[in-house]
């Protein structure tokens, strides 16, 4: 397939590049009405341009209708089956119509030599957690130092999934130092570290970036994502406005200043003030009203963020997407709504796994678990390690009386909880825990909001992976878990069941945080989708919840954290003690029932994932 443009601007006819001129400046002014007339005129009078029909395809997505998009994206494909660009628009438009299997080997088709096309594979890949395929992707188009940044991070992204942040480092290390007056090699630089969460170092190379004059919004973001981890969250502020000035749908950086904002607030109406905006200025933009959505479901309101999106829902040419992120609101109060809503999204978009996902979710809140089951057995067909869709089946097993549920979920043998053994660098567990506690508590948020989109209530999280923080008494913590860890494998054996059949006896740690919950404090129950072993370890509780008889702020399994019909709770709960880690499947849904008093309680936890084979 050649790589040209099928009517270059210059060799246009004056009439047709005088009007190809006016649409150029119509979509740059926002307005896509108007250029979709003039898009239909020009080619009802050009029929065989096909850069026009495919800007028309591109212009009737941007308003809604996705029939028209795609007809016209192939009308342009019939023309000029040559012209890559138009490969490319109609993958993205399938991608985001969750006919992935299309869409996939189109892109593949021209990914080689349109960036953009390299994107949208590598992107997919790793949010289908298949890091390996994005890597074979973007690998190649990233050894060119033209890379893009967004390519650059789906690269990165990458090689963290895989357990090789150091990797990545060593490889824009290297271009940086061949490159020491370019930005945007320094700019790769500052991404590749802060995967490999060495923030300090990452937050020095984006501000080099930003001082040699390469203030792009990516830029800023990058800078605003080490600031946060660092603990400088004015300054992060600060760099993410900028960011959203210079690209006011960067969608990740709404989604990530709205999260500061509710930290130092904890109000909605200030947490989505940006985004407000943002919406004012692309009225009906549906990002941005997914991402507030998201944002207000986040913070708890579930019936606000279903209501952000109802009216753009129940156009007939609601996007699929738009009408599973209205679904996931609708989950939490009335599953009969989001079934309604994941059947539409499902008719429109027959192999979407999100849709497929709500469906399985909404039948169990329907009282329909064998539906359910046949719906979650398809998604775990393609991915079998996801612990959420486990829970999906277990929770159906459950519901119907399977045999198969006590097997996965015997929590008398599953759940482990052990006594940590101090490190031999201090003299015994409450001195060193005590070190521990001091450590955590200088990351956590003074001001004593919780982060948007977690599961605690009424307490503070830790931002930035403590398995790579440089505090010394972390960092024993984290080697100490190792014993236990290597414990916890030897127990469970080898099997076929999605727990043992992963276990090779090696492990690599795959994030780590600090909660610290006030009177109160709860977690809500929860999965970790792309964990394997999760876990609870106690560095410091409130007198007395050791010893009590009631079943405040223990770790309770078994209730799902959605609806269902009939409702399910705990099964099983392990009692805090300071110095215990609990390891457990991380398809358990697990949560912390409230106490109440003076004195937090606080934890640590961590998933841990099969170690890549080398």
């Amino acid at each position: 397939m050649a790589n040209r443009y099928p009517l270059l601007m210059s060799t246009l006819s004056p009439p047709l590049r005088e009007a190809m001129q006016h649409v150029g400046a119509l979509l740059q002014a926002g307005d896509f009405r108007g250029a979709h007339d003039r898009l239909q005129s020009v080619v009802e009078q050009h029929p065989g341009y096909a850069e026009a029909m495919r800007l028309l395809g591109g212009v009737k997505q941007a308003l809604g209708d996705l029939e028209g998009a795609e007809a016209s994206l192939r009308k342009a494909m019939a023309a000029d089956p040559g012209w890559a660009p138009t490969w490319a628009s109609l993958g993205e438009l399938l991608l985001n119509r969750g006919n992935a299997d299309e869409a996939v080997p189109l892109l593949h088709r021209v990914a080689s030599r349109l960036p953009h096309a390299a994107l949208l594979l590598a992107r997919y890949y790793n949010d289908q957690q298949r890091p390996a395929d994005a890597l074979a992707i973007v690998a190649p188009l990233c050894g060119s130092t033209q890379a893009p940044a967004e390519l650059i991070a789906q690269h990165v992204a990458a090689l963290a999934a895989l357990g090789r942040q150091d990797e990545a480092v060593s490889f824009y290390r290297r271009r940086a130092e061949a490159l020491p007056n370019d930005p945007a090699a320094t700019h790769a630089l500052a991404m590749a570290l802060a995967a490999a969460s060495r923030h300090a170092d990452a937050e020095r190379a984006a501000g080099n970036a930003l001082a040699l004059g390469y203030k792009t919004a990516a830029v800023y973001f990058t800078h605003a994502s080490s600031l946060i981890a660092l603990g400088k969250l004015e300054s992060a502020e600060a760099a993410l406005r900028d960011c959203l000035r210079q690209e006011p749908r960067h969608i990740d950086a709404h989604d990530r200043l709205a999260r500061l904002v509710w930290m130092r607030t904890g109000d909605n109406a200030q947490t989505t003030a940006l985004l407000d905006q943002a919406l004012q200025r692309f009225q009906g933009d549906e990002a941005l009203l997914a991402t507030k959505a998201a944002i207000l479901q986040g913070a708890g309101d579930a019936h606000g963020a279903y209501q952000c999106l109802a009216t753009s829902a129940a156009r007939t040419q609601a996007t699929p997407s738009l009408l599973v992120r209205a679904g996931l609101a609708a989950l939490e109060f009335e599953p009969a709504a989001a079934l309604a809503l994941a059947e539409r999204a499902l008719q429109r978009a027959p192999s979407s796994s999100a849709a497929r996902n709500l469906l399985t979710a909404a039948l169990l809140g329907t009282g329909d678990p064998q539906g359910a089951l046949r719906h979650c057995e398809t998604l775990l067909a393609n991915a079998p390690d996801d612990q959420y869709l486990i829970a999906l089946q277990t929770t159906a097993w459950r519901l119907l009386g399977d045999e198969r549920y006590e097997a996965f979920c015997d929590y008398a043998d599953l759940v482990r909880p052990q006594t940590l053994q101090a490190p031999s660098q201090w003299h015994d567990l409450p001195g060193f825990l005590a070190d521990v506690k001091r450590s955590l508590e200088r990351l956590h948020n003074p001001q004593g909001h919780p982060l948007l989109f977690q599961s605690l209530r009424h307490g503070t999280e830790t931002t930035g992976d403590l398995t790579r923080h440089p505090d010394p008494a972390i960092q024993a913590l984290f080697q100490a878990f190792d014993a236990p860890i290597r414990a916890y494998l030897a127990h469970i054996g080898h099997g076929a069941d999605p727990l043992r059949r992963r276990n090779r006896g090696t492990y690599r740690y795959n994030g780590g945080w600090s909660v610290r919950l006030r009177s109160a404090g709860y977690h809500t129950h929860h999965v970790h989708p792309r964990g394997w072993i999760s876990s609870a370890f106690y560095v410091d509780l409130p007198d007395g919840m050791a010893d009590s008889s009631t079943p405040d702020g223990c770790l309770a399994f078994g209730q799902p954290s959605i609806l269902t019909t009939p409702a399910l709770h705990a099964q099983h709960v392990v009692r805090p003690a300071a110095g215990r880690l609990v390891l457990f499947p991380s398809y358990v849904w697990h949560g912390t029932v409230p106490f109440h008093g003076e004195q937090t309680r606080l934890t640590v936890a961590f998933d841990v994932v099969p170690e890549e084979a080398t």
